[in-house]
């Protein structure tokens, strides 16, 4: 459960800190360029903290809303500048320098991702081993030739010692819609077929249509409570019932059960099961899997609960963990390859070929903020990773008010000689005004019908 009162703290922190560190660098390579900084600032609106620093007089604030922050430095185009003060500037420094200050932002933001990429590698992600438990004949895994009691060692030549990494190193094979090699350790050597998925299938049904398992231990699957009035209920399911089979195959931990309703909302099932006191050995009961929302995603349930579920033993769990200079270039690659796939997926969107539903917004990163505050350090420097590289990428898309479409204008200015014209520099922010407005808008859309779905 998502404790309520983590979500708002974690994401304040979240904020901050990337957008200070966002921030500082425009801020120092500022400074150290020779351009004069008024004021760096956290936040927008009210100054709720703010300082006078020595050098420059340069004020310090932190203001009163924490969804973004600036560096205002000496410009004369918004504001008179004292003539002996001129050469300091921001508007009359060489186009590389200007570019510099400005790319400073974006390239903190990815040096940042790799330094959190290496502490989570160095601390170490601990996950369930990816040995296989029952396939369904459907799926890719199985028509790759992954069978029941197979372990997968490395995707790509990558090691994968967890269930997570596994996945995480198929996404790009998905995106590119490839194929990709997976080796077993047994030595076999099998081929994912990637390339066959439909183009409008989204990143998040990556893992239904693989239809990876784990191997479980044994334990009963015995009910202890059915919903009234829900799909279990009409098809006369009782607590106290043992589910033993699904469509046929033997049953052996409650996620099986999960695992076979979750993924297939408006399918109909049959479980067999035994009942105390039953005359014959067992019933069958073919239910109507419902359809609920959970997370803006649509899911099956029945309306049973366990009577009691075994934590997985130890032996089950892996560390997927590297030494402190092993896990540099781990770190640097893991940035390189998830800074590609956010462009991917943007790319995506723009063409039509993935949903407006993957842009989410401040509702939806406090969410998960507070969820990976209480899955431990490891997992939370894995989120401060992702959305830093995020701001990264997405501020150097090439459009007018974000970094990128200052870069773009600097750019020209290098190839024709002579500064954009204020006429276009105007239109072409009025057009990023609208795409921001537009985004943003969508954003939040998507947050809030999350959040009443």
């Amino acid at each position: 459960m998502n404790n309520p009162g983590i979500i708002l703290p974690a994401f304040i922190f979240t904020i901050a800190l990337l957008v200070a560190i966002h921030e500082f660098g425009h801020f120092w390579v500022a400074r150290k360029l020779g351009v004069k900084v008024l004021r760096f600032s956290i936040g927008f609106g009210k100054p709720l903290f703010k300082f006078t620093g020595r050098q420059d007089d340069t004020e310090y604030v932190i203001a009163a809303i924490p969804l973004g922050g600036y560096v205002k430095m000496l410009d004369e185009r918004e504001g008179e500048v004292p003539e002996e003060e001129l050469h300091r500037a921001f508007n009359r420094q060489p186009v590389l320098s200007r570019f510099a200050i400005v790319f400073a932002g974006p390239f903190i933001n990815f040096l940042f991702a790799i330094f959190a990429f290496w502490m989570m590698f160095v601390i170490g992600v601990q996950g369930v081993k990816p040995i296989m438990g029952h396939l369904d004949e459907s799926s890719i895994a199985w028509q790759a030739g992954l069978r029941e009691g197979d372990k997968i060692v490395a995707v790509a030549g990558t090691r994968t010692p967890t269930l997570s990494s596994v996945y995480e190193e198929l996404l790009p094979a998905f995106l590119n819609r490839s194929r990709v090699d997976v080796q077993l350790a047994d030595q076999r050597n099998i081929t994912m077929r990637l390339d066959e998925i439909p183009a409008d299938i989204e990143p998040s049904q990556l893992h239904k249509i693989i239809g990876l398992t784990i191997k479980l231990p044994v334990e009963k699957v015995i009910i202890s409570e059915v919903t009234p009035d829900s799909p279990a209920a009409k098809a006369g399911m009782r607590a106290g019932d043992q589910v033993i089979a699904i469509n046929g195959q033997p049953i052996n931990h409650w996620r099986e059960l999960v695992n076979a309703v979750i993924d297939k909302p408006g399918q109909t099932i049959s479980l067999e099961v035994e009942r105390p006191g039953l005359a014959q050995n067992s019933l069958t009961l073919v239910i109507k899997i419902a359809a609920a929302q959970h997370n803006g995603e649509t899911i099956g349930r029945i309306g049973v609960r366990p009577a009691s579920v075994t934590p997985l033993p130890d032996s089950m769990y892996s560390m997927n963990q590297y030494g402190i200079f092993a896990a540099i270039p781990k770190g640097i690659e893991k940035t390189w390859d998830l800074s590609v796939l956010t462009l991917k997926m943007l790319g995506k969107i723009v063409i039509g070929q993935a949903s407006l539903k993957n842009i989410s917004g401040p509702i939806t990163i406090a969410e998960v903020a507070g969820q990976s505050a209480q899955m431990g350090i490891e997992s939370f420097l894995r989120f401060l990773a992702i959305v830093s590289l995020s701001l990264g990428v997405i501020n150097l898309l090439p459009i007018p008010m974000l970094d990128g479409g200052h870069l773009l204008y600097y750019l020209i200015e290098m190839v024709k000689g002579s500064p954009v014209s204020d006429a276009i520099q105007e239109a072409g922010l009025k057009v990023g005004i609208a795409i921001l407005i537009m985004l943003m808008s969508v954003a939040l859309f998507n947050d809030f019908n999350r959040l009443l779905n």
